[in-house]
């Protein structure tokens, strides 16, 4: 057998470095040498795992930015050639030309009388042109100017220009006290009885003694006989028959938005008003109907009106009133209401 080469000797100062290491290692841990000696070889293998990504890594090169600047300038221009300038659109709502208003030369104040000025009078005394034509508007309206007071309660007058003008004002500065009011008395000492009440003509007064009548056929010049009863309380209670197909109990009337807070306009309503026996109100065909009749329908609305059509598009035709029953949103209250309406066909 060929002789086994001789290990290269470390240098003394590194066996003694190591020889200190592996003492130090073996006192600490409690290892054995051959355990010691493993535990070297392991810390060198994972300093050498450490370094090898940089040793390993290639040379990264400089970046230059000047090509790639060179191509963004070139395209920018290219993009700047293709450019069209945007075209002018004609506005829809032109607008308009407004003379320029004329330049009103300014005069000293001096006292004057307030009633007979004009608006070009005011803008010489320093008012710009819309109060001056407002004040001249004001002092139509209220018949002239008797007091200071007056002017200055015009809209848009404020204190400091009515400061400035009020010691020039011809007028007096309070308006003359009213004069009381004097009423003749009769013999015994009291005013005279006021004539009875007459009612302007066009204006027929409502009757005292009022016979019913059948709701479902009653118009607005009949439902205006009961007291407080209007015109506009009588179009909607027509309006809403209507729209629900007549009214099968007079207690629906309160369903009516605008009569849910006046309950005595109920009570006089029930009270002057009936429902025929056997009346049989408009019926609704759900299957036929479009959405623009059902939601028209007070107990349909909108919502319950697209269900419905949705339900029939995917479903098929309903087959008996009870089927509404398998739609969610229609809850027993409603559909107990809705059902006398109801007629499938």
């Amino acid at each position: 057998m060929p002789a086994s080469r001789p290990k290269p000797a470390l240098p003394a100062p590194a066996r003694r470095f190591s020889a200190r290491v592996r003492r130090a290692v073996r006192r600490y841990f409690g290892f054995s040498r051959r355990e010691t000696s493993g535990f070297v070889v392991l810390l060198l293998l994972l300093g050498l795992w450490l370094v090898l990504p940089v040793l390993l890594r290639p040379a990264l090169p400089a970046y230059d930015p000047a090509p790639d600047q060179r191509r963004l300038d070139a395209w920018a221009a290219e993009l700047a050639a293709r450019r069209t300038a945007r075209p002018a659109f004609a506005s829809r709502y032109p607008r308009r030309a407004y003379a320029a208003r004329e330049r009103v030369p300014q005069v000293p104040l001096a006292p004057f009388d307030p009633n007979t000025l004009t608006a070009r009078d005011w803008q010489a005394r320093g008012l710009p042109a819309w109060l001056a034509e407002r004040l001249v508007k004001y002092r139509t309206a209220v018949g002239g100017f008797r007091a200071k007071e007056q002017l200055r309660k015009a809209y848009g007058l404020s204190d400091t220009t009515y400061a400035r003008l009020a010691p020039y004002l011809q007028l007096p500065d309070r308006l003359p006290p009213r004069e009381p009011r004097h009423f003749a008395k009769n013999g015994n000492g009291r005013y005279p009885e006021r004539p009875p009440f007459e009612s302007k003509p066009g204006f027929a007064r409502k009757p005292t003694h009022l016979a019913a009548f059948d709701l479902n056929a009653a118009d607005t010049t009949q439902l205006m006989q009961i007291r407080g009863i209007g015109r506009g309380y009588a179009r909607r209670v027509v309006e809403y028959r209507q729209r629900l197909g007549g009214f099968r109990q007079a207690d629906q009337l309160a369903e009516i938005y605008a009569l849910r807070d006046a309950p005595d306009l109920l009570d006089s309503l029930r009270k002057y008003t009936f429902v025929a026996p056997g009346f049989t109100p408009a019926l609704l065909d759900v299957n036929a109907a479009s959405f623009e009749v059902l939601q028209a329908h007070p107990y349909v609305g909108k919502r319950l009106a697209r269900v419905l059509v949705a339900y029939r598009q995917q479903h098929g035709p309903f087959q008996q009133p009870a089927d509404l029953r398998k739609i969610r949103i229609l809850d027993e209250a409603a559909f107990t209401k809705m059902l006398p309406y109801v007629v499938v066909r």
